[in-house]
């Protein structure tokens, strides 16, 4: 590991490409896990060890870029108010953002339910371990806190204590903090007309800290490829090889729907004018980011550069977009994921999949319950929950798929972080900011710079 960590900090001294040496982290990672897991077993006692040291890379640089979250939401959305980038039509901007997220997410479960059906997929047949058995018992244990009605649900939106949402305490910490940097900043707006010496003083504050903050995005960003490297190796080295053959019916299904709802997203794009292969190639650095770490939130730093470095979508609508992105309209944790399991265990509750009804009130149920599902590890689980429960279908089956949640997962967030940077540039050109000039260039590679 050490060898291979070498060769990339040798890359970044010859200045090669952030794309190359992402790209390059990933194939190493993935031939060099593999290797070790036929050489010594994904559960040898080497192994084990052996991953142990790869966290330090891996797993600290994700600690690192979940450091910088909470700093870069809360700043961002500030920043954007005091630089009256959008203060005028804030409404607007945040409305067209949730649409694009809510209604992506309902695309979504439209095309998990068609993937489900497509490949006659079925709850029944999933062979229940002991693994599954304990993560089942986990799974009723967090039933309770899925269960929240509607009203429950807005009200666990709300920042009632910001400093604690700050710490990333709860799992919509993340939109707390946004409503919370949003109220700060409709307060500036209102000095700033009453008062405007003390505006101009807070807003020299605030631009001071964005750029601190900035700056430490950047440097954590550099350490980006090696980050890769480890996480995709520790992957490669300990996944469950025979659970994955076993439910591989299921994981090529489930790649199947985040394929096609990824060219839908392309499909997007083109409609708006926009051409989707640019959008693949200055997108394809953090969408192996987010494949590898399975970290919506942790991919967030890299997303709104990306979105305003890259292509073109001004910082307040990137910060937006990336940090609702986080916390709801997640394409494929919260819309394709539910959607497939309920059409899976809906014959075991008497319910034929079929049903136009069934179909139909499934979407609607996806679409609204993926207000509130964060962007982290264990994400798809509680959104699942949350829409197997409403349709009062067993939830059992989550528990049965535990074997192969990772390397389902890894495709998951991949496509939540496409779905996020999707709405941005959506939004950007319906209200006609985006830099369209930034969107056409040649990639500059300046996520990682």
């Amino acid at each position: 590991m050490l060898v291979f960590i070498s060769v990339l900090f040798y890359m970044q001294k010859k200045h090669v490409s952030f794309s190359k040496r992402v790209f390059t982290a990933l194939g190493i990672g993935i031939i060099f896990g593999l290797i070790l897991q036929f050489s010594y077993g994904a559960t040898s006692k080497v192994i084990q060890e052996s991953v142990s040291w790869f966290d330090i890379a891996g797993v600290g640089y994700v600690k690192l870029l979940q450091m910088v979250v909470m700093p870069l939401v809360f700043i961002s959305i500030l920043a954007s108010f005091t630089r009256l980038k959008f203060s005028k039509g804030v409404g607007k901007i945040g409305g067209l953002i949730i649409v694009f997220l809510i209604g992506t997410t309902a695309i979504a479960a439209a095309i998990g339910i068609a993937s489900s059906l497509s490949f006659h997929l079925e709850g029944i047949n999933l062979h229940q371990g002991s693994a599954e058995t304990a993560q089942i018992q986990q799974i009723q244990s967090k039933l309770g806190d899925a269960k929240m009605t509607l009203p429950e649900k807005i009200l666990e939106l709300l920042p009632g204590n910001p400093f604690l949402d700050l710490t990333g305490a709860r799992p919509t910490s993340t939109i707390a903090v946004v409503i919370f940097a949003a109220i700060l900043g409709i307060a500036f707006l209102g000095v700033k007309r009453k008062d405007p010496e003390h505006a101009e003083l807070f807003s020299k504050i605030v631009d001071a800290l964005y750029a601190i903050v900035m700056r430490v995005v950047t440097l954590i960003l550099r350490l980006t490829p090696f980050g890769v490297l480890a996480l995709i190796t520790k992957v490669g080295a300990t996944s469950d090889l025979d659970a994955i053959w076993k439910l591989g019916k299921f994981v090529v299904a489930s790649y199947v729907a985040l394929i096609v709802m990824f060219l839908i997203h392309l499909l997007l794009i083109t409609i708006s004018g926009l051409s989707p292969s640019k959008y693949v190639k200055k997108v394809i650095p953090v969408l192996t980011f987010a494949f590898t770490s399975r970290s919506s939130a942790g991919t967030l730093p890299l997303n709104i550069k990306a979105q305003t470095k890259e292509l073109g979508v001004p910082e307040g609508i990137a910060n937006f977009a990336g940090s609702f992105g986080v916390i709801m309209g997640q394409n494929g944790c919260a819309g394709i994921y539910p959607a497939m399991l309920a059409i899976m265990v809906a014959p075991a509750a008497g319910i034929n999949p079929l049903s136009p009804s069934f179909i139909l009130t499934l979407i609607v149920v996806v679409a609204i319950s993926s207000f509130g599902v964060a962007g982290v590890g264990g994400g798809a689980t509680f959104a699942a929950l949350i829409v197997l429960s409403t349709m009062n279908l067993p939830v059992a089956i989550v528990g049965l798929l535990i074997s192969v949640e990772p390397l389902i997962d890894m495709g998951r967030t991949a496509l939540n972080v496409s779905g996020s940077m999707t709405s941005g540039i959506l939004t950007s050109k319906v209200t006609k900011e985006l830099d369209t000039e930034i969107y056409t260039s040649e990639t500059k590679q300046q996520i990682g710079a």
